[in-house]
């Protein structure tokens, strides 16, 4: 969905990169790329399809790094509108889907309010991507009727921590874990301490659609130990369910 252009202004589009592999990038976000004048990307966004197709562009790096180089929202949010009040078109690239945890809705809403002109490009998601890379699917039939996307960004116990763990305990939906690496165990003790049974099998990814793409597998109640000792590091998914085993002996990407 869009909002009409004014005359005399820039434009934003919002564009999910998908989860990695340049090829993963769909043909709106290409396009998208080849109109920029400005590129304001995140860390995970395919950066090779910014030299690819926006060779033109200004390129500006707002990424995010965990526990490292932090650019504040509100100065996200300040650079796409003072680009776009120049008269430019601004792409906001992110990795995945901008509207999952990409926070897409909320720079969707301060373009909107300050009149600027925005689209939104839809990208693959990762959540749903990386673990069929993998060869996880995230529903089978007679195995899982459905899946929670659920942020691992803070601990269950933590106070902050907006998600129900015991209800996805006994949802029977398969359960992935974005930005969950740190608070694996926790979320992993949360859920067994609420009733899901601590042999479901469970597989951390890691580098998901790169050629670095990593898996590490094991029961619930080992996955936090396995991926450390596995070295699974972000950027890496988690997925929980009998899911996990749907598909044994598929070849596994990386």
């Amino acid at each position: 969905m869009s909002t009409p252009p004014s005359d005399g202004t820039g434009r934003v589009l919002l564009v999910g990169g998908g989860p990695g592999d340049p090829g993963l990038l769909t043909l709106a976000g290409r396009d998208a790329l080849a109109a920029a004048d400005v590129v304001v990307t995140d860390r995970l966004a395919p950066l090779a399809s910014i030299a690819e197709h926006a060779p033109q562009a200004e390129v500006i790096n707002v990424g995010k790094i965990p526990r490292g180089t932090f650019t504040p929202q509100e100065r996200i949010n300040d650079i796409l509108l003072e680009h776009a009040r120049a008269g430019r078109t601004v792409v906001r690239f992110k990795g995945g889907d901008g509207y999952l945890f990409g926070r897409g809705g909320e720079e969707w809403q301060v373009c909107t309010d300050a009149g600027i002109p925005v689209e939104v490009l839809p990208g693959v998601s990762s959540a749903f991507a990386v673990p069929a890379l993998a060869g996880i699917p995230v529903t089978h039939r007679g195995l899982s009727q459905g899946v929670a996307v659920v942020s691992g960004h803070v601990a269950p116990e933590d106070p902050r921590s907006e998600v129900n763990w015991p209800a996805l305990a006994t949802s029977g939906l398969t359960v992935v874990v974005l930005m969950g690496v740190a608070t694996l165990g926790p979320i992993a003790r949360a859920l067994i301490d609420a009733g899901l049974d601590p042999t479901t099998p469970a597989a951390s990814i890691a580098d998901g659609a790169s050629p670095d793409q990593r898996v590490v597998r094991a029961p619930l109640s080992g996955i936090a130990r396995a991926a450390d000792e596995g070295g699974i590091a972000p950027p890496a998914i988690t997925v929980i369910g009998d899911v996990v085993a749907a598909l044994a002996g598929t070849e596994e990407r990386g």
